[in-house]
């Protein structure tokens, strides 16, 4: 039995039973994939899939605790192998970040710009999608970034808290919304269309339990994951643009006013999550250092190892951040 065999039988089962897909994942060929997976299986003495002619149709039930060893032993010999480049002062490789496009977009341009400057032999790999996308690709990244509004993610993973922040609004100069004088009261935005993120239509998400709990109904005309999509769809007058306040900055535009959110909308919460027993490279710490510098790297270092309890200072609001 060989890393190479397990790195393959994982590999098949992430690519839905597909061989083909399953080769191009490890850069391997397929007729050498099968091979090493017949290996293995003559070696255990049992099959680790269920079969149709030359098609896998499933895991077979005798494979699923192997296949849950072996991403176990991966994920310890990539811990290893950290291990033994920090050790040696090695500072190359390849980052990967799971994060939101929000954060990919307006947190992380100059943190990222900043750890590569100071590790050159670095590349960074963003892979930005929505929280749920992003918490599934937790298993391949060095650490993901995800928002909630104040309560922890749930997430087998350790999560850090690095920032707070508030929504604010983005509408057209005319919009009725801006003759106010106050910032706008949860009954006062139903009475109004809204453009917001994707997750503002599920019926869990913290702008539908704040609307719910003002007795009114939110009215999304439309969601999108980009701000800069939100941002359009606002010139066009679909609806008011609902928008984490760091995609709009301090800036206003010739046609377009950043107004205050309702207060009834609850403070968020950017959260890193940290694979729970993950090596972190140098690298890797330094960028997450980089978004959470009112945590000691010591203490950081100490609470990822396991060495310290995760009692995280206050995360500061975004402006303080920045």
């Amino acid at each position: 039995m060989t890393l190479t065999q397990l790195r393959y039988l994982v590999a098949i089962a992430d690519s839905g039973f597909n061989i083909t897909q399953a080769a191009e994942r490890v850069h391997a060929t397929q007729p050498g994939l099968s091979k090493q997976l017949k290996q293995l299986e003559d070696e255990l003495g049992f099959q680790l899939f269920r079969r149709k002619g030359r098609s896998l149709l499933g895991v077979a039930p005798a494979g699923i605790k192997v296949i849950e060893h072996a991403r176990r032993i991966l994920a310890e010999a990539a811990n290893i192998r950290s291990y033994a480049a920090n050790e040696r002062g090695e500072y190359r490789g390849r980052l990967l970040l799971a994060t939101t496009h929000t954060q990919a977009r307006y947190v992380l341009p100059q943190v990222i710009a900043d750890v590569t400057k100071r590790f050159p032999e670095v590349s960074v790999d963003l892979f930005a999608a929505g929280d749920a996308e992003v918490l599934a690709k937790l298993d391949e990244a060095d650490f993901a970034l995800v928002s909630s509004a104040g309560s922890v993610p749930e997430t087998n993973g350790l999560a850090i808290p690095l920032f707070r922040w508030r929504r604010v609004l983005l509408v057209p100069k005319n919009h009725p919304l801006t003759r106010q004088e106050e910032a706008p009261s949860i009954a006062d935005l139903a009475r109004h269309p809204l453009i917001s993120y994707e997750s503002s239509n599920l019926p869990e998400s913290s702008l539908q339990r704040t609307f719910a709990a003002a007795g009114v109904t939110a009215q999304i005309a439309m969601t999108a994951r980009d701000a800069n999509l939100i941002e359009t769809y606002v010139r066009t007058g679909l609806g008011a643009g609902l928008l984490a306040e760091m995609a709009v900055g301090g800036r206003e535009d010739d046609d377009l006013r950043v107004l205050p959110a309702p207060l009834e909308l609850p403070e968020c919460i950017t959260w890193a999550i940290v694979p729970r027993g993950r090596v972190l490279r140098e690298y890797a710490l330094a960028l997450l250092h980089g978004l959470a510098p009112q945590i000691d790297s010591r203490d950081l270092r100490r609470i990822l190892e396991g060495n310290q309890p995760p009692l995280w200072p206050e995360p500061p609001r975004w402006k303080a951040a920045a």
